[in-house]
């Protein structure tokens, strides 16, 4: 499933943005690193699952970062439908 982000192109990384799309009904797969800190990941974790979103959670942010494509870690991101 991780592997997955690298080819998209309707991809969202970061809280604010992954938040946004998922109230927006845009989204279609919430990902979560679970060394990211709770404080940043609870207010999107509870928005996924109120619209019964997939979750799927990575081991680390700097795994979840990199499977994006990005040289930065990453606590959230988000496919767009």
């Amino acid at each position: 499933m991780l592997e997955e982000l690298k080819n998209q192109n309707k991809l969202i990384i970061g809280t604010k943005q992954a938040l946004k799309a998922i109230k927006e009904g845009r989204a279609q797969t919430l990902f979560i690193a679970k060394d990211a800190e709770k404080h940043v990941t609870r207010n999107i974790e509870d928005a996924a699952r109120e619209v019964q979103l997939q979750i799927v959670y990575v081991e680390s942010m700097k795994k979840l970062g990199k499977a994006c494509g990005i040289e930065v870690s990453a606590a959230t991101a988000v496919i767009l439908k």
